[in-house]
């Protein structure tokens, strides 16, 4: 049943209650919103498209989730805290029964991560929609790319290697059973972008960037903004049982280096900062593999077992 803009606005999007620094939200020709004292406004927009960013034919819950998670990663990124988020959304048709559902997947991350819709736009079209989030982060403490030094080390929150092999379950290039199906679909259309781990490093880590090209290409863009070079380890890197189990030892180091959609955060931190980095892994609050470390010069080198690797470096190329 097609519905029409307003009425789909008004159904399904918009949101009763006050929410936090909103003075007036969706309604009108714009949004307004207070920023909170003492506090910078970080902002970042990202598009999915279907068939390329995933599945069109994908649950609209999950889409939604997807959509929502991999933007508030680069909050995280950033070390920001969730505030508000607006959404544009391009629909072959208005169906009633889609839109239901994929609202009710939007605003189920949202209220997890107590991020508010604050405005957008609809209109006919390809199947893709685009995200605005906006964060707050006190001044002079956001995580930038541009802060590494050599001898810093570097870190991953969690697993990498994930989301190469998610993608590669979804094009049926990869058989596997039920359990590392699950697996693998909890981490493409559910990822869990990492805003708690970025606030507490904010202002502990010398840099951050969240993982969504790949590793190698994202690291490099650490490199690159900070003037310096980076070796890895690949025996350190943190790979999942279930990708361990499926592919061999080289193609789980190839997609941990450059497949990208892990949207875990990398980050660097000087060696006078591990007692603190230690206090916050050892009380739970995030997980830290170290994975190499900050050097003078260039680019990357990678080692496994002190025996030098050649890498492709090149992650996920979006043209």
């Amino acid at each position: 049943m097609a519905v029409g803009e307003f009425e789909l606005i008004e159904e399904y999007f918009r949101q009763g209650g006050a929410a936090l620094g909103v003075t007036l939200g969706i309604g009108d020709d714009c949004a307004l919103l207070d920023i909170p004292a003492g506090r910078q406004l970080a902002v970042s927009m990202d598009t999915l498209v279907g068939g390329i960013h995933f599945p069109k034919n994908a649950d609209p819950e999950l889409i939604a989730e997807r959509a929502l998670r991999v933007n508030l990663s680069d909050l995280a990124a950033m070390g920001a805290e969730p505030l508000w988020f607006t959404l544009g959304l391009t629909l072959p048709e208005a169906d009633k029964l889609w839109i239901k559902s994929f609202s009710q997947g939007l605003f189920r991350v949202a209220n997890e991560y107590n991020i508010t819709l604050v405005g957008g736009d609809t209109t006919k079209g390809p199947l893709a929609m685009t995200i605005q989030v906006h964060g707050a982060v006190e001044p002079d403490k956001a995580l930038l790319r541009s802060g590494a030094e050599a001898g810093d080390l570097i870190f991953t929150t969690g697993c990498v290697g994930d989301g190469a092999g998610a993608l590669a379950v979804i094009k049926q290039e990869l058989e596997v059973g039920k359990s590392a199906f699950n697996y693998f679909m909890q981490h493409y259309y559910r990822p869990e972008p990492q805003v708690s781990a970025g606030c507490l490093l904010a202002g502990l880590a010398s840099s951050a960037i969240d993982i969504s090209d790949g590793l190698m290409a994202d690291l490099g863009h650490i490199c690159t903004e900070s003037g310096v070079g980076a070796e890895l380890k690949l025996e350190r890197l943190p790979l999942s049982d279930p990708l361990k189990k499926l592919v061999p030892r080289e193609k789980a180091f190839e997609w941990a280096l450059a497949g990208g959609d892990d949207y875990q955060l990398c980050f660097t931190v000087p060696k006078r900062q591990l007692p603190r980095l230690e206090q916050l892994t050892d009380q739970h609050k995030f997980e830290a593999h170290l994975v190499g470390e900050m050097v003078q010069g260039s680019g990357i080198a990678c080692f496994h077992n002190g025996e030098f690797v050649a890498v492709d470096s090149h992650g996920y190329q979006h043209f």
